[in-house]
């Protein structure tokens, strides 16, 4: 029998989207996490460029359905404990990624479009997409004053002391054309030669070798000792820049070789391309090199070049609209099936595990794989035993791509999903769309709060660095709490100091913990009884709200008195509350009907109750720019724009601070209407809402 098919996202039904989507976001937040932040990624860059293809497929062909923690809105994972926290004054964003020519081409007509272009030249540059890790070095006065990773983008990582230790990396600029304000960004990496000689010493020191040259490099900026750093043989390549007091030049090109002026290392094979057939024939040449290079590489990156172009195409969730990483094709190898493993999220959904015969894969050894869900396990038709083919693209672990069915052993039987949860015993259902007939491709616990795995995960939640990050309570410390019935709802631990004063039996007393160790987690705690509001409301767990939606909720609704008054009064799609939710930009009916079930849950809102009771007075979110004359304000757009594209409008709105609507109601503040302009003209009229034409909208937010 051969493996079934991807379902076409033509033939998706609404709900069968919304539900692939919340699978594809937590898989791909999960990989965001062993990539970024734990530098032990479980599945390779193909299999994970295709989740984010396939979840970008999704949300193009059902705008409506695009989640708050959509992976399009997520860059990385957040920093890690064991270092100081730098916040990027400019965010350090992702790539989006080509995989074709006919995807370079998009790209190009996207930006031309975007920008209004005719026949004007666009330049476009094109340079190696380095395999390493990103790094941001920001000097002052020509001194380098500090170093970050990426982390989650807004957020990353104080390397200062470790990046001080590597060559390439001038310690000082010298150059008279250097600003008195520049971070430097670029890629840590390890060269092929460098990589080889490190492992033998690993071995001749008895210590495990490194699996590949990305993770060495990682492993080696992110120590706590500065001199194993500096032990380690770190090379970077300098390519992009973050805050900046000035620049030396008006184009990408010209930035990067000032780079090279002032001492940093810049990749020789950038160049600058006007037609979408030069950056193609460049690519191809980078490709033909990639394996003579000295270096890992996944592919090419292009850019526009002129920054006043840059700035007006500006930024979509993730990335840049002025960028893209056109990706490598992925190597392949096969191996054998030899197990199938079930782990419970804390949705209750139940996650397929593959467990694979060790394979070597473009120099790494791969033992297991993501499968997803039911649904994705059926579709491959995975059986034990199996031949499979796997793939790689860069260096970790690769993706089951296919069954090899003429090696499939005699006898061998489709694997059973379990049809109860392995932690609880409960049943576990694949809820029936009541609409279409069709089973969600998820199969969930139906346990809920008895499920040790549910329970104790939104815990982990509740208190992730994402959420309310709370000092000293990690996952160990959660799981060994619920065990303990000290900590069995978000309340309890709020609570904890108090109960644990009148208990007989001290934390202190426990094994592992001691007076200092207590007193600094209850000091923690107390800490976060004033987290901000929105980190609250993603760290509720509540399903299709991740961060980025939560940051929207939050500065809609300012505090948590107001978002619960309104949350409680959403009592149907026709109430004025929902109606009033799903008119914010962004938030569409599945993220209103995930609130409206969540807040018709009782246990839900005295889950609530009890964390205000219990002391936890979160703080209002305020609007993004308050200095801007239309921060915080709801805007909306109508008729036809002449001197910017709709979306050049949104995102400049959005910068700036407002809420982009796209309906009229008594809560909108403003309307922009352009020529063509029709009833959501009259309703703003009706209403009494202050209407802007195109040209006083320009001058309002002029030098803002």
């Amino acid at each position: 029998m051969a493996a079934r098919k991807v379902k076409p996202v033509s033939s998706l039904t609404e709900k069968e989207a919304a539900k692939e989507l919340e699978q594809l976001a937590q898989a791909i937040a999960a990989h965001d996490q062993l990539y970024h932040q734990e530098d032990q990624p479980s599945i390779s860059d193909a299999e994970y460029d295709g989740l984010r293809a396939r979840n970008l497929e999704i949300e193009t062909a059902f705008p409506d359905l695009v989640r708050p923690d959509s992976p399009s809105l997520r860059v990385g994972a957040a920093p890690s404990d064991k270092f100081e926290k730098i916040e990027h004054e400019v965010p350090m964003l992702s790539l989006g990624n080509a995989f074709s020519d006919e995807d370079v081409i998009d790209f190009c007509q996207r930006v031309r479009r975007f920008l209004g272009l005719g026949e004007e030249e666009l330049a476009i540059t094109a340079e190696p997409k380095i395999d390493g890790l990103s790094a941001a070095l920001r000097y002052e006065k020509g001194q380098l004053v500090q170093a970050a990773t990426r982390g989650d983008g807004r957020v990353g990582e104080d390397i200062t002391a470790n990046v001080r230790t590597i060559k390439d990396i001038p310690l000082t600029l010298k150059a008279k054309n250097v600003p008195d304000v520049i971070e430097v960004r670029g890629e840590v990496y390890m060269s092929h030669a460098d990589f080889t000689r490190l492992n033998v010493r690993q071995a001749e020191a008895g210590k495990d070798p490194f699996a590949n040259p990305r993770n060495a490099a990682a492993g080696s900026l992110r120590q706590l000792d500065s001199r194993i750093t500096a032990s380690r043989p770190l090379r970077f390549f300098a390519y992009a820049w973050g805050a900046a007091s000035a620049l030396p030049s008006e184009t990408q090109f010209e930035v990067v070789a000032s780079f090279k002026k002032w001492g940093f290392a810049t990749n020789p094979l950038m160049a600058r391309c006007t037609s979408v057939e030069e950056l193609l024939e460049i690519y191809r040449a980078i490709e033909a090199q990639r394996a003579t290079l000295g270096y890992d590489i996944d592919g090419v990156v292009y850019k526009v070049d002129r920054l006043d172009w840059q700035e007006r195409l500006g930024f979509v969730s993730r990335s840049p609209r002025w960028a893209i990483a056109h990706k490598f094709p992925a190597e392949q190898a096969s191996t054998i099936l030899e197990g199938i493993d079930i782990q419970v999220g804390r949705t209750g959904s139940l996650t397929p595990v593959a467990r694979l015969k060790p394979v070597t894969v473009g120099g790494v050894v791969v033992s297991n794989a993501t499968l997803h869900n039911e649904e994705e396990l059926a579709r491959k038709d995975v059986r034990l035993g199996d031949t499979v083919v796997v793939q790689r693209a860069g260096d970790v672990i690769p993706q089951v791509v296919s069954v090899v069915l003429e090696k499939r052993p005699k006898g061998a039987d489709p694997f059973v999903y379990p049809t109860v949860c392995p932690e609880c015993g409960s049943h576990a259902v694949r809820e029936l769309n009541e609409k279409t007939g069709k089973e969600d491709v998820v199969r969930r616990c139906t346990g809920g709060l008895i499920c040790p795995a549910q329970s104790i995960e939104r815990l982990k939640h509740f208190v992730s660095r994402n959420a309310l990050d709370i000092e000293g309570l990690g996952n160990k410390q959660v799981e060994a709490f619920y065990k303990d019935g000290l900590v069995k709802s978000p309340a309890d631990i709020f609570t904890l100091q108090a109960r644990d004063e009148e208990n007989l039996k001290k934390l202190k007393d426990r094994e592992g913990w001691g007076a200092t160790s207590v007193k600094n987690l209850f000091a923690a705690i107390d800490d976060k009884r004033t987290v901000d509001f929105d980190r609250l409301l993603f760290g509720l767990g509540i399903r299709h709200i991740g961060e980025t939606t939560a940051r929207v909720l939050a500065r809609t609704y300012h505090d948590l008195d107001a978002f619960l008054t309104a949350m409680k009064t959403m009592t149907s799609p026709e109430s004025e509350a929902y109606q009033d939710l799903i008119a914010i930009d962004g938030i569409g009916e599945t993220v209103a009907d995930a609130l409206m079930g969540f807040f018709q849950e009782a246990h839900n809102i005295e889950a609530i109750e009890a964390l205000k009771a219990a002391g936890l007075n979160p703080s209002p979110l305020e609007a993004q720019d308050t200095g801007s004359p239309v921060a915080g304000k709801t805007v909306v757009f109508t008729g036809s724009l002449e001197k910017m594209t709709r979306s050049e409008a949104k995102a400049r709105a959005e910068g700036l601070g407002a809420k982009v609507s796209g309906s009229v109601s008594k809560k909108t503040d403003l309307l922009v209407a352009g020529p063509g302009a029709g009833s959501k003209l009259k309703k703003a009229e009706e209403l009494g809402i202050e209407t802007l034409t195109e040209d006083e909208w320009l001058e309002l937010v002029e030098g803002a």
